[in-house]
């Protein structure tokens, strides 16, 4: 896929950085979100819709309207490393990110609740978070968060919330032994030189830890669909060598057969008008229904000779029976 370098609108995703194996130190606290912290707040909608298929552009809304827990501003902080107060979040992230330092950022309760827009776990990631430290999260920020490769960490006891300062430098502990229901120990250490650790639980399961060592699951995912494909190529037989053999020799042109000679087809008669009329009148014309003819009737039987003697016989006998009636009538 191709697309122009200078578009404002798309870009193309780079994979994130693995976990190099070492526990997280020297982390700044980007932004302690006071009270309600929904995905709006974030990463805004409105204006910033149009630039979602540009994750560095629509990463410049981070945090935008997060209520900063130490000043009550919204969508600003302070910059530890160079001092400047009053910059914007993602202004401040970017700056670490330039400098190789990460961040955390610390939230209360129902951290991440609204929409389930992935870029609110896409930005903090791809401006140089590590982790997201709160009282208690929304489960599918939760989750988002977790597929891009960041801790998602909850306070164990929720107090520990107020012992977050502005300018402390943090570290979370334990990752080498990072597994299922095993709390993890954050460390903060303050400008004064004091320090405070409480532990943090987690969710993740045996993948999703693996999502996390990987850089995000995404990467997890392109790993293995490449180990797949290399086990597929050395389980492959290896090509056999074609024999060397020697050059067939050339055949002769055959030669060509002669053509066999066309028969003489006597032509066609030709047909008077008429004849065709009426040979095309016969095939148009439908076929005549022949009535079924019905079984003929057997003959009967002659009757014996004797019994037609006697019947003759009668007949001519009532004849002259008759004529003699007439006689005596005259």
């Amino acid at each position: 896929m191709k697309v122009a370098p200078d578009s404002e609108r798309l870009q193309l995703l780079e994979p994130f950085d693995p976990w190099d194996g070492r526990d997280f130190g020297g982390l700044r606290v980007l932004v302690k979100a006071q009270g309600k912290c929904t995905t709006d707040s974030i990463s805004a909608a409105g204006k910033w819709l149009r630039y979602r298929g540009h994750l560095d552009n629509i990463s410049n809304n981070l945090f935008l309207g997060a209520v900063n827990a130490f000043d009550g501003q919204t969508g600003t902080g302070r910059n530890l490393r160079s001092g400047e107060a009053g910059l914007t979040f993602p202004e401040i992230a970017r700056d670490y990110k330039q400098h190789g330092i990460g961040w955390v950022a610390v939230g209360d309760h129902n951290y991440g609740e609204g929409s389930s827009r992935e870029h609110a776990a896409l930005e903090p990631r791809h401006l140089g978070g590590r982790a997201v430290i709160v009282r208690s999260f929304a489960r599918i920020h939760e989750t988002n968060l977790k597929k891009q490769g960041m801790l998602a960490l909850t306070f164990a006891d929720p107090a520990d919330y107020d012992k977050v300062r502005e300018d402390d430098t943090v570290a979370i502990l334990g990752l080498k032994h990072f597994a299922p229901g095993k709390p993890l120990t954050v460390r903060l250490t303050h400008a004064d030189g004091s320090a405070d650790e409480f532990k943090a639980r987690h969710s993740y399961n045996a993948e999703q830890i693996e999502w996390f060592k990987a850089g995000s699951a995404l990467n997890l995912i392109k790993r293995s669909l490449a180990q797949e494909a290399s086990k597929r190529a050395e389980a492959r037989p290896p090509a056999k060598l074609a024999a060397k053999s020697k050059p067939a020799a050339k055949k002769k042109p055959a030669k060509p057969k002669p053509k066999a000679a066309k028969k003489k087809t006597a032509p066609k008669k030709k047909t008077k008008p008429a004849a065709r009329a009426r040979k095309t009148a016969k095939r148009k014309a439908p076929a005549r229904k022949t009535a079924k003819r019905k079984p003929a009737k057997a003959k009967a039987r002659k009757k014996p000779a004797a019994k037609q003697a006697r019947k003759q016989a009668k007949v001519r006998s009532a004849k002259k029976a008759g004529t003699k009636r007439k006689a005596k009538r005259r």
